[in-house]
């Protein structure tokens, strides 16, 4: 079964509460299972494919629009009732403190875009953010610039008993695989032949401020991230996972601290509503 755990991310990325709450799912999940509807499992892009867009229209949503999303179908890439700030968290990897100088209509009005790549093949994560970037530039004609700042931060350390995740097997040159699952209020992440940079931001996807690496590891690991994010729909006979700050402790040895240390930030030098389609 295609493995579609990047597109929840993307959603919770774009709607973090945190730490104790994500934005439902259910609005993307009945496209989650193609083999249950008998499509085929997609054909992905080229790992080293850099996509652009073969075509898109990019217009003002409709205000009552309830199609929050970030999607792919194959090669049919969605964008439905976003801002340009949601657009920027997500292309870029970062929390909204993250994001300087941009205009109040960037976090106010939304947009659809839709459109096919240039590039045969599904995109995967990396590649649809490499989409949306150039979308910003192209039709946003976004100019912008990173500097380091300090910003309030969850350093990532480890406690002294030390990591408990096992060390790799995989590829060192290799990109880290991970899965996800969502049930009862709970979320779980497996990954493999990740670095301690994969699972910082994996994180970002969970957290409210950007994540810095402290730990001092180094290598690929392997292991299974499990947490409650919502206590009302959580088992009450003793099976919930804890919450993410304890499950990361218990878990894999390691701890999320906020602390105030230097992170790069985007800052916004020019950005305007999109050029005609």
């Amino acid at each position: 079964m295609f493995r579609i755990a990047w597109r929840r991310k993307l959603l919770a990325a774009a709607c973090v509460g945190l730490a104790t709450t994500v934005c439902s799912f259910e609005t993307i999940a009945a496209q989650d299972h193609p083999a249950a509807s008998g499509s085929t499992q997609p054909q992905m892009m080229a790992k080293d494919a850099d996509p652009d867009w073969e075509v898109v229209t990019v217009r003002p949503s409709d205000p009552n629009a309830t199609n929050n999303t970030f999607d792919v179908r194959g090669r049919h890439v969605i964008i439905g009732h976003r801002t340009v700030e949601l657009m920027l968290r997500m292309a870029y990897s970062l929390q909204e403190s993250q994001i300087v100088g941009a205009p109040d209509w960037t976090k106010t009005k939304y947009f659809d875009a839709d459109g096919v790549p240039n590039v045969e093949g599904q995109p995967n994560l990396k590649q649809f953010q490499t989409m949306v970037r150039k979308l910003l530039s192209e039709r946003f004609g976004l100019i912008a610039h990173v500097e380091q700042r300090e910003l309030p931060v969850y350093a990532l350390s480890m406690t002294r008993s030390g990591p408990k995740m096992a060390n790799s097997t995989g590829d060192p040159d290799g990109l880290p695989n991970d899965t996800d699952h969502r049930s009862a209020g709970q979320q779980s992440v497996k990954m493999s032949n990740a670095t301690m940079g994969d699972l910082v931001l994996e994180l970002m996807f969970y957290t409210d401020r950007p994540v810095v690496d402290q730990t001092g590891l180094n290598g690929r690991h392997d292991f299974t991230l499990k947490w409650t994010f919502d206590e009302s729909k959580a088992p009450t006979d003793g099976t919930a996972a804890p919450s993410l700050f304890t499950a990361i402790q218990e878990q894999l040895g390691l701890k999320l601290e906020p602390v105030k240390a230097p992170v790069p930030v985007l800052v916004i030098d020019k950005v305007e509503p999109p050029s005609a389609n």
